[in-house]
């Protein structure tokens, strides 16, 4: 075994007291999807209103530690875990008060390696926390796969929450679910974006949804003014008076990144560097392009201006 090979996955569940750790873990410990062989350890580090059935989770061959202290969470306390159930993986409900950088960092036993991270969040309470622990979700948001606001409704400013991760961790994948456990779509009728101003702005975390949303509803932008920052791409099959600012997005998985975008008509193209960061202020017109064979947005170029690669150059579609 390779001194890093992960042997016993972690799946670490944080979040603060009451945001809904303990249901959403009841539940997924139920669902067959998630069932496996050998023994799940849950470690709990906190006591909540709502508490693990100990007696229904051994039916899913889990078994359940509490360690409620802070000093406790050690190595070997750990070590002493793994000697007592040989667990298949492990499931941590981490108190985020202990410090989720100070977890990742720290020493475990032997094959033991998060593999993935959940964060829980009320949304009804969030703006209260968030005003006075910002850093604490700093830490939670900066390692988190998905991060999940329980009893959200369209009356919160949900895209707000979610620009709060976004801006830490582009690559986090973010979920609404109302009181009754249903999914809140919060872009069914809008954008993360405004689309009343003179010029629609698009910050980098949002061109993903820029791009889709183009094609899924021309009515928003065509004649309308965006500005956004893209990758200089020039292409021999289409005019010397085009260029596409493009941005790399990952289709299926890391190894498999293309560049996505639309043409954009300037001028200036021919002296554009290849390769380089701009930024683009359009109108946007919706023209029949050869090289797709359909109808595509293309960028009618207002100004280019030279600008710096934005802080994550890979594009997200939520």
């Amino acid at each position: 075994m390779g001194e890093n090979e992960i042997t016993v996955p972690i799946y670490l569940i944080t979040g603060f007291l009451e945001a809904g750790k303990t249901s959403f873990l009841n539940f997924t410990m139920a669902q067959d999807y998630f069932q496996i062989d050998e023994t799940t350890l849950l470690i709990n580090t906190e006591e909540g209103e709502e508490e693990f059935d100990g007696e229904k989770l051994q039916k899913y061959n889990t078994v359940v530690e509490t360690i409620s202290e802070q000093e406790e969470f050690t190595y070997d306390a750990l070590r002493a875990l793994q000697r007592k159930y040989h667990p298949g993986r492990v499931v941590i409900e981490y108190n985020p008060l202990w410090g989720v950088d100070a977890l990742w960092q720290s020493k475990l036993p032997l094959g033991w390696g998060i593999v993935q991270q959940i964060v829980l969040i009320d949304a009804s309470t969030f703006q209260v926390y968030q005003q006075n622990m910002q850093s604490l979700f700093g830490e939670m948001g900066r390692g988190a796969d998905m991060v999940l606001f329980n009893r959200a409704d369209k009356s919160q400013p949900l895209s707000s929450f979610r620009r709060n991760f976004k801006v830490i961790n582009p690559a986090c994948d973010i979920q609404f679910i109302d009181g009754d456990g249903m999914p809140v779509d919060i872009f069914e009728d809008s954008v993360p974006f405004d689309l009343s101003g003179e010029i629609i702005e698009i910050d980098d975390v949002d061109y993903g949804i820029f791009f889709v949303d183009l094609t899924d509803h021309r009515e928003r932008y065509e004649g309308k003014k965006v500005r956004f920052k893209g990758r200089v791409l020039k292409s021999r099959e289409v005019g010397s008076d085009y260029f596409m600012p493009a941005r790399a997005a990952m289709t299926c998985c890391a190894d498999d990144m293309q560049y996505i975008g639309y043409l954009c008509h300037t001028k200036e193209a021919p002296k554009l560097t290849e390769g380089s960061w701009v930024e683009v202020t359009a109108r946007v017109d919706y023209k029949f392009v050869p090289m797709a064979q359909e109808t595509e947005p293309v960028f009618q170029a207002i100004t280019i201006r030279s600008a710096e690669a934005p802080a994550v150059e890979n594009v997200y579609f939520n």
